[in-house]
This record gives structure tokens, sequence and C-alpha cells, in this order.
């Protein structure tokens, strides 16, 4: 028996109500009390720098307005125009600063999962000149050792979300991260690309899913760009018709942030 949509609807509004009753609101970020889950506080969504044109169009850094007025779609870093990138563009939510980076690193290492939902909404927004049909999203993954220590890929939960909010398909397990890697915190910008140099591989059984097709890469930060420009030329080689990366964050100017 199918239920009529504003029974459903009604249902689901009871269920967020007794849920609200259970388990109060919480800021995002701070956990303080707010008015519905998913959501931010007044001081803390101020807090945030969302990233909105201009904006290189290859890689996504923010330009500053008063120095690029006439940019259009076209206009390139000069990162990019020195070494253009594996990937074909990087678009994100945030700038990744004080404002955020809590928030984020609780997401990644504090098992604040629930924020996901709400994570794969703002990048859905925030990437929809990527989301075109028939692509398929594939999160940047983790060695199997890494995985087993914290229990959950981040990267894989954002990209199950951007699937719902944007009615694609998701494939968890493409790309493997087949060689452990030391962690990219540690390393200068050629240290980075030398660290995940040949660190992952398609999936063979999965190959065939991406021939022909778009593939969005989705991860939390984009630092350098050293790993997913090393995961876009596995699957550009695998077939794929082109690779574009959504993040949640990115760093200001390529710059290095420890996370």
């Amino acid at each position: 028996m199918s239920i009529k949509p504003s029974l459903s609807r009604f249902l689901a509004g009871m269920g967020r109500t007794a849920l609200d009753a259970i388990l109060p609101p919480r800021c995002l970020s701070c956990a303080g009390t707010v008015d519905r889950q998913g959501t931010l506080c007044l001081s803390c969504w101020s807090g945030l720098t969302f990233i909105s044109p201009p904006h290189c169009a290859c890689c996504g850094e923010p330009f500053d307005i008063t120095l690029a007025v006439d940019a259009s779609d076209t206009l390139l870093c000069a990162t990019c125009i020195g070494q253009t990138p594996a990937y074909g563009r990087a678009r994100s939510v945030l700038t990744y600063d004080d404002g955020c980076r809590g928030m984020i690193l609780g997401f990644k290492h504090a098992d604040q999962t629930y924020a996901a939902s709400a994570f794969g909404a703002w990048l859905a927004r925030a990437g929809a000149e990527l989301l075109v049909p028939e692509t398929v999203l594939a999160p940047v993954p983790l060695h199997r050792w890494k995985l087993f220590a914290r229990r959950y890929n981040q990267a894989a939960l954002l990209a199950h979300a951007v699937g719902r909010h944007a009615g694609l398909a998701v494939l968890p397990s493409l790309l493997v991260r087949h060689r452990r890697t030391t962690p990219q915190g540690g390393h200068s910008r050629t240290g980075r690309r030398r660290n995940v140099r040949g660190a992952f591989h398609v999936r063979p059984r999965l190959v065939e899913r991406v021939r022909g097709k778009p593939v969005v890469l989705i991860d939390d930060v984009l630092t350098t760009g050293a790993t997913v420009s090393e995961c876009a030329r596995v699957l550009l080689r695998a077939g794929a018709s082109r690779v574009d990366v959504l993040t949640l964050a990115r760093v200001p100017n390529g710059g290095i942030w420890r996370n």
C-alpha cells in the first residue's frame, strides 16, 4: 500500500519533532542549541567563509574581487597557468580557516558523522555545475588500516550525502589506496605529490562503470591538490571521460595547513 505524499510529509515531520524532543538540535560547529537539526548558530554561521565567484575556472581558488571585477568563467590562477592539474575543475564550499576548521576536524576525527547530510546539501549547491546527469561520485579512499582505525571514511559519507541530494550514483569502493602513505601534513607541495604517486588504482571490477563517464571525486579538504590529482590520473587512464573535484573546504592560495 502506497502512502500519499501529504501523509508521508506529516509522518516525517512527526518523526523530526520526536527526535528533537529526545535530542535537541545542536549547532554543527559549537554544539550550541539551534532551532533545527543540521544547522549552525548565527555566530558560527557568520564565521564561515563561503566561496563564490569570481574564482579560478580550474581549481576554484577565489580571486580578490577588487582585482578581478572583470573575471570571466575562463580566467585561471597563476598556479593553474603554470601547471595544469590532472583534474578538470575543482569546487569547494568553504575556505579552510579558523571559522570551519573545528567543525571539519570534528566530522573527520571525532565521530560527528551526523553532519554529513547538511554538508552534502552544501556540496551539491557548490558543485552544481559539476553534477551533470550520468556523473559518478567517488570518494577519495583511505588505506585499509587507516579505515580500520578511524572506522569510517569521511569522504565516503560526503559522497553518499551528495548522491542523495543530486540523485547521482555513488561508487564508494571505486578507488583503492593500495599503498599506505605517510600523512600529507608533514610534506611540502613537492613532497605531497611524491608521497601519493602510484598509491591508488581503480578496482578492476568497476572499470566498466566509469568508462566514458564523468567522475566527480569527493573529499573533505583540498590543500595542494596532490591527492586528487593522482586519483584523477588513474581514473582517466581507466577511461573516465573527465574527472572533477568537489570538497567541503579548500586551503587558501594552495598553501599547506596541517590538519
